[in-house]
């Protein structure tokens, strides 16, 4: 009876360092998954002017959401005209389809090209919901069966139109059914800076 108790501890041991393998190999795919997609997501978002994407290790956070689901955070940087730009960010993992979703992220500096720094609109009349609103509509109408439509409003820009116009784009995240993951996509609103009114709409997920 003594021999097999001092054995229970050993084979514990070797059962442990036996599932361990499959634990961390695992890590490194939702990482690299994810932050591709975020890559993705940027270059979308940002244009062809970015460059060299970085993540920080240190930073990252891994956190299970489902048997199957991780939910990956983090932060890095990467370069836009001259610029270095930190971010942070968010994506969800699927190891049994082994694909990344739902991927989002948040300057925390303005990213801007040095020629917008001389843009300054008027502000008095544009309304960032009324852009907001039309945009919704349009997923609204794309998918029928929508469920839920997340701004995310630190990600607004706004840039110079054409003929006066001003132009509002930004990013979010929405479910196009019901129970369906957050896909992440992004919208643009070209408005009347005198009037606020919202001249023509358009999104992209």
């Amino acid at each position: 009876m003594t021999q097999l108790h001092r054995g229970l501890p050993a084979l514990l041991l070797l059962a442990v360092v036996a599932l361990a393998p499959a634990v961390r190999a695992e890590t490194p795919k939702a990482a690299e998954r994810c932050e591709s997609e975020v890559s993705d997501t940027i270059r979308r978002m940002r244009g062809k002017e970015v460059q060299d994407v970085q993540y920080i290790a240190g930073r990252r956070v891994l956190t299970p959401a489902t048997d199957d689901e991780t939910s990956v955070r983090g932060e890095g940087r990467y370069r836009i005209g001259g610029t270095t730009v930190p971010f942070t960010y968010s994506c969800a993992y699927n190891a049994k389809s082994d694909s990344a979703s739902g991927a989002l992220f948040r300057d925390l500096v303005t990213a801007r090209a040095p020629a917008e720094k001389a843009f300054e609109p008027d502000l008095t009349n544009l309304s960032p919901e009324a852009c907001e609103s039309a945009a919704a509509g349009s997923l609204k109408s794309r998918h029928p069966r929508v469920g839920r439509i997340v701004f995310g409003s630190d990600s607004r820009r706004i840039q110079p139109g054409s003929n006066g116009a001003v132009l509002l784009v930004g990013q979010g995240a929405v479910q196009r059914a019901a129970g369906m993951n957050a896909v992440p996509f992004t919208y643009r609103c070209e408005m009347n800076p005198r009037s606020g009114r919202v001249l023509e709409v358009s999104t992209s997920d």
